[in-house]
This record gives structure tokens, C-alpha cells and sequence, in this order.
């Protein structure tokens, strides 16, 4: 999880009781959710996903694409304040991982492997957001 500290904190008790357990292990733990299981990879309705934790909106459905990896995929984030990154040296690989730029929570890691404008695939966990229709 992200280092630091941010406007949105609570202790791991009152994290626990607030998450459901899935969304616990992904956003503070750091977990990652088994590919092509969570309901948001299939989401195409337009509307914005939110921090699952403390709803800071994060992505707008405009910038989502199916990246056939079977997460949630986004080319850019809402804003440029939307979400942080760090880099992430576990797996024996170094990747960056993204964080809510609001509570720290784990989101995914984002990959220069993806589609134009930007060439960038926000790899996110379904189960770290909540998706709110326009």
C-alpha cells in the first residue's frame, strides 16, 4: 500500500468494518482478484468508477477499453489527481502500482502496453471500485 499520508485515514479495525473483505485485501492488503471474476470488467455503461473505499472518483467509462486481460482497463485516470503511483519491487519484477490518491488504497498497476492516447493500461482491480451510472 501507498507510503504517506492522505486525507482519507482510518485505522485497519475501522477499515475492516467499513470494506467488505474482498475489497480489504485488495485495497489495503494489496491483493489482486482472480482475472475475468469481478462484474465491473463487463461494466460499458457510461458513468465514472469510484474508490471502493473512500469514493474518489477515479475513472470515467469514456477511458475504459477491453485489454483481454480480464480486469477493468482504463487509458488515463479522471484526473491527474485522482490517482498516485508507486513503484512496486514484489514478484521478483518491478512494476508500478496505483493507489488512490485520496485514502492509498491498492487499485492495480498501470503498463505501457496500452491503446492511444496515451499508450498506458490502468489495470485495475474490479473489486477496488464502485461504478455509478451518468
Amino acid at each position: 500500500m501507498a507510503e504517506g499520508r492522505f486525507p482519507v485515514t482510518r485505522t485497519d479495525a475501522e477499515w475492516k468494518r467499513v470494506l467488505t473483505p474482498i475489497q480489504y485485501q485488495i485495497l489495503r492488503k494489496e491483493g489482486t482478484e482472480r482475472p475475468f471474476t469481478h462484474p465491473l470488467n463487463n461494466e460499458h455503461r457510461r458513468g465514472v468508477f469510484y474508490c471502493a473505499a473512500c469514493r474518489n472518483p477515479l475513472f470515467d467509462s469514456k477511458t475504459k477499453f477491453d485489454s483481454k486481460t480480464g480486469w477493468p482497463s482504463f487509458w488515463q485516470p479522471l484526473n491527474k489527481k485522482s490517482v498516485g503511483t508507486t513503484t512496486d519491487r514484489s514478484l521478483l519484477m518491478v512494476r508500478t502500482e496505483v493507489h488512490c490518491a485520496n485514502c492509498g488504497g491498492h487499485l492495480g498497476h498501470v503498463f505501457n502496453d496500452g491503446p492511444p492516447p496515451t499508450g498506458l493500461r490502468y489495470c485495475m482491480n474490479g473489486g477496488a471500485m464502485t461504478f455509478k451510472p451518468a
